[in-house]
């Protein structure tokens, strides 16, 4: 008999027990046979706490917001840059208005979604940007290849399951999935096949079964064909004793398309050199490709081979320009740039620092231009120049590594060097220059992007400051984000000293901003712990402060650099400006509290 203060027992065990006992007893002829769908009494009461609150986006975005944002990282593209970002932040800030306005139209007939074309060649950064607007805005995303996708109902993936991925890259949060961005990329691969007799399940019929997604409709969580979503649902119901949503609508989710679209231009061209009357021999020149796109119609998506349906659901479209040798060097400059950080993280897990220098990105860029793939010549051209370096320097003593342009062109005479001498004078003075190189690099893009980088942070940015974010980038393996988030953070918690200062002694401090520069360098140098800081602090201005405040009444104070490191000067300097010499009926130091 179980009595009220014991344990009971869990029902896996006593299914488990029963099950060794009838084992033992009957042999394998009687197996215990349990309930496949038994709802426990008690909830988890997840589901519970998500019918009661609902996720709801909080987007306030703006798009100069987003395109400042985008410019940090994409280089090129202002026009698409413009386009995306303002439609995007449009598309959820007119989501947010409806939500919050009562008044507003909830459910009007006849609303189109502002879906996005994306046109341009490959390795542009289409992808890139898109991931980076996902990332800020902080709603689901998911990608998936146009190529992949057959029509529902025959062998292949079907378009739905993209749907079905938003829901998991939410951790299930139906609510929030519905908010998503879906982007499939290669879209000008699924254009009809002319010619083609038959059915064309992976070209027009993808087509066909993007449509209600595109627009709205409800795809169903529980796949029939598939018993992996059953069990699970199985599973659920057993836990809970409730049965989810098993639906998404697709009325908010954002889709963006992209592809190439060779031979889109010549279509284009030729409707134009029609309308001209035999003077069309305007668009001839391969730079002009981008300008040839930007004029492309409805029509000639359709004449290129989409459905005319399929194309009115994608009434938003963003050209994509070529990227010239001098583009792809402003690429590697970025300090954002997430191929030459990741070549520092790449060696950095063996302890060893590398520096790239400006003619070594140069030589670089040219490389990869070379190769005509865009920005993703980038990742090749810097794997091969370093792979050899890669391979051999971790089994060396080689500590500092520095990319300069005769590195990358005589790589053997290097690695000779290096490992004969790990300490090689020759490289350690061309790791400094290009340190040095690095640090007003980093200093000149915080000044062009300081209006930004204020915003996005709440870090006011002195001087001193922007020379020590640049210092602490020169010096640790992490990208411009990294840097100002560490900064942000010491300076909040140097902020908390005041509140501690107030909360213990009853005196309220105010850190000016060379007094934050101050304690940062010291920060920066290694020689300040904030709690040394704090009792050096309290033991070097708690008693001046009060003995101020009695004279004057005064329990507002604002701490310069010159209070931190002579108190005892700052102090006397505040006593001496209370007292009032002029009046000879006051005692000299002191003042009447007002």
């Amino acid at each position: 008999m179980i009595t009220f203060s014991e344990k009971l027992p869990d029902p896996k065990e006593l299914e488990k027990e029963l099950g060794d006992f009838l084992a033992k007893k009957f042999g394998g002829s009687v197996k215990l046979a349990a309930p496949i769908a038994m709802p426990l009494l008690e909830s988890d009461g997840k589901a519970e706490k998500r019918a009661e609150a609902p996720w709801t986006p909080e987007f306030n975005l703006k798009p100069d917001e987003l395109i400042a944002y985008l410019d940090q990282y994409i280089v090129k593209q202002d026009s698409a840059k413009a386009i995306l970002a303002t439609k995007i932040c449009t598309h959820f800030n007119r989501i947010r208005f409806r939500q919050s306005s009562p008044d507003s139209v909830r459910d009007m007939v006849g609303s189109i979604k502002n879906n996005i074309l994306m046109l341009g060649p490959t390795g542009v950064g289409k992808t890139y940007l898109v991931r980076l607007i996902a990332h800020k805005i902080g709603v689901p995303f998911v990608k998936g290849d146009a190529t992949k996708f057959s029509e529902t109902g025959y062998v292949g993936g079907d378009v739905e399951d993209l749907v079905r991925d938003l829901v998991r890259e939410a951790d299930g949060d139906i609510e929030k999935a519905q908010y998503g961005i879906i982007y499939i990329d290669e879209i000008d691969k699924i254009a009809s096949a002319r010619n083609l007799v038959g059915a064309d399940v992976s070209r027009t019929g993808v087509q066909r079964a993007l449509l209600k997604p595109m627009e709205e409709t409800e795809v169903d969580l529980k796949v029939p064909h598939d018993p992996i979503s059953m069990l699970q649902e199985i599973e659920r119901f057993r836990k809970t004793g409730q049965r989810d949503q098993s639906t998404v609508n697709t009325r908010n989710i954002l889709f963006i398309m992209s592809g190439a679209f060779s031979g889109l231009d010549a279509i284009i061209k030729k409707r134009l050199t029609e309308k001209a009357i035999g003077f069309g021999a305007t668009f001839t020149r391969v730079a002009e490709t981008a300008e040839i796109l930007s004029r492309v119609k409805s029509e000639d998506l359709i004449e290129y081979g989409f459905e005319s349906e399929f194309v009115g659901r994608l009434p938003v479209r963003a050209i994509f320009e070529h990227l010239s040798e001098v583009d792809l060097f402003t690429i590697l400059s970025n300090p954002n740039n997430p191929i030459v950080l990741g070549k520092k993280l790449d060696f950095a897990a063996y302890g060893i620092t590398v520096k790239f220098g400006a003619s070594a990105l140069k030589h670089l860029a040219g490389r990869a231009f070379s190769e005509n793939t865009g920005a993703r010549g980038l990742v090749s051209a810097v794997e091969h120049a370093l792979l050899n370096f890669e391979k051999r320097l971790p089994s060396t003593k080689v500590r500092r590594f520095a990319v300069s342009d005769d590195v990358v062109t005589h790589p053997d005479q290097w690695l000779k060097k290096l490992e004969e001498n790990p300490d090689h004078p020759e490289m350690a003075e061309i790791f400094s220059r290009i340190r040095s190189q690095e640090h007003q690099a980093l200093v000149d893009y915080v000044t062009e992007n300081t209006t930004h980088l204020c915003n996005r942070f709440g870090l006011s940015l002195t001087d001193a400051r922007i020379d020590l974010i640049a210092d602490y980038f020169a010096d640790h393996t992490t990208d411009i984000n990294g840097v100002f988030e560490k900064i942000t953070e010491f300076c909040e918690q140097i902020k908390s000293i005041e509140m501690q200062f107030l909360k213990n002694y009853g005196i309220n401090i105010v850190f000016e901003d060379d007094a934050i520069d101050h304690i940062l360098i010291q920060w920066r140098n290694g020689n300040v712990n904030l709690d040394e800081f704090y009792k050096q602090l309290s033991d070097n201005l708690e008693y001046g402060l009060k003995l101020v405040r009695e004279k004057t009444g005064r329990n507002r104070f604002f701490l310069t650099s010159q209070a931190l490191e002579a108190p005892e000067v700052f102090i006397h300097q505040m006593l001496k400006e209370v007292q009032a010499p002029s009046d000879p009926h006051l005692p000299a130091g002191g003042l009447e509290t007002p």
